[in-house]
């Protein structure tokens, strides 16, 4: 009897302490998850609650995937591009060569012949010459020994000092003085010591294509006219095919050669045309920004310092800006009018004003800002 009473006390006590157990690994899943749950509120309120955060600091976040995206694809595609760029250009040139030409020393007069060889082939060299400087040179970029900078901010990317103007290239994964924004089409960035070549290029590439579509509009009509014209010939030839008899004979048709010519022609003139329009609205977007005395990164910068100066009733003033003429000439590099000739319509390397680390008023801006003394 004793036997039977010390064994169920036993599978009691045993049983209690299995409840027990349960009950504590219960209790302490239950502090886990609410452990987690207080850990991602916390971390939520960090990232909403912050005195620094906004609307776009959210969407930045959203879009960084998509960013990161665009960046390597970006980064993988650049050379593509530059081949592109190389292929089509030469395209042109040697259909103008081959087709056109010929044609031009053939019809017309002296006085046009020069005309064209004279402004064509300084155009040619002048777009040459700016896209090789535009992919070959660096944009400049912060000493890496960070005490021989003293730097406005400190870029988060790199933990360094970042001059003013000096912005971060997500692509490069380097800071650019003076950066306007990254070019696919240069596998480069745009900054300080290639802005230059960069906006010359645009201007004597859309110089050039208005140039060639303006000269080859009535060729281009005709070609096209032509086009048409064997396409009619050939679906006659295909119906005669069809119902020939003994007496009928098929149209005449084209030769390769005049077919390659006229089609030759009608892609000059559309991709001319199309090169012509595109460009062209992004040569003036970065003449605005030139005479503003700004980059595209700057813009939304000084955009929204506007705003928020306007606001309290003051009024915003770009620092880096010395009027519309004297930005034009610090930007192309002109201190003396001869420089017009030299550094601007013929090819020049010349360096840009200053080191893109600090921003002293050039030369030629100091001569016509000199201070008058009150009387």
């Amino acid at each position: 009897m004793r036997s039977r009473q010390r064994m169920f006390a036993a599978v009691m006590r045993l049983l209690l302490k299995c409840l027990r157990l349960g009950r504590r690994r219960r209790f302490r899943l239950v502090r886990q998850a609410e452990q987690l749950w207080h850990y991602g509120h916390l971390c939520l309120r960090s990232l909403l609650y912050n005195s620094f955060t906004n609307g776009d600091v959210v969407l930045d976040s959203l879009f960084e995937p998509v960013y990161w995206l665009v960046d390597h694809v970006t980064r993988w595609f650049g050379v593509v591009f530059v081949a592109l760029v190389i292929g089509l250009t030469s395209s042109i040139v040697a259909i103008v060569y081959i087709c056109l030409l010929p044609l031009i020393l053939q019809t017309y007069t002296p006085a046009w012949i020069c005309w064209h060889l004279a402004y064509g082939h300084w155009n040619l060299i002048m777009i040459v010459f700016h896209y090789y400087m535009a992919i070959t040179t660096s944009p400049g970029h912060p000493p890496q020994a960070k005490n021989d900078l003293t730097g406005v901010s400190i870029c988060r990317k790199c933990i360094a000092p970042k001059p003013a103007r000096t912005h971060h290239c997500s692509i490069c994964n380097r800071c650019v003085l003076k950066m306007d924004h990254h070019c696919p089409w240069l596998n480069n960035c745009v900054g300080h010591y290639n802005h230059r070549y960069f906006f010359s290029f645009c201007l004597f590439m859309t110089m050039g294509c208005i140039y060639c579509s303006i000269s080859g509009w009535e060729m281009f009509r005709d070609a096209y006219a032509a086009i048409e014209r064997m396409k009619l010939l050939e679906k006659e030839r295909l119906q005669v095919a069809t119902n020939q008899t003994y007496y009928q004979t098929p149209p005449p048709t084209f030769s390769f050669r005049q077919r390659a010519f006229h089609k030759s022609v009608v892609y000059l003139w559309v991709l001319c045309s199309s090169v012509a329009l595109a460009l062209g609205a992004l040569t003036l977007w970065h003449a605005a920004l030139i005479t503003r005395g700004e980059t595209s990164i700057e813009r939304h910068i000084n955009r929204k310092e506007r705003q928020r100066l306007q606001k309290k009733g003051k009024v915003f003033r770009n620092p880096y800006s010395y009027g519309s003429w004297d930005n034009w000439k610090v930007f192309l590099g002109v201190d003396v009018p001869r420089h017009w000739l030299t550094r601007v319509l013929l090819p020049s390397p010349h360096l840009p004003h200053g080191t893109g680390l600090s921003w002293d008023l050039p030369p030629c801006v100091m001569e016509q800002r000199t201070p008058l003394l009150a009387i």
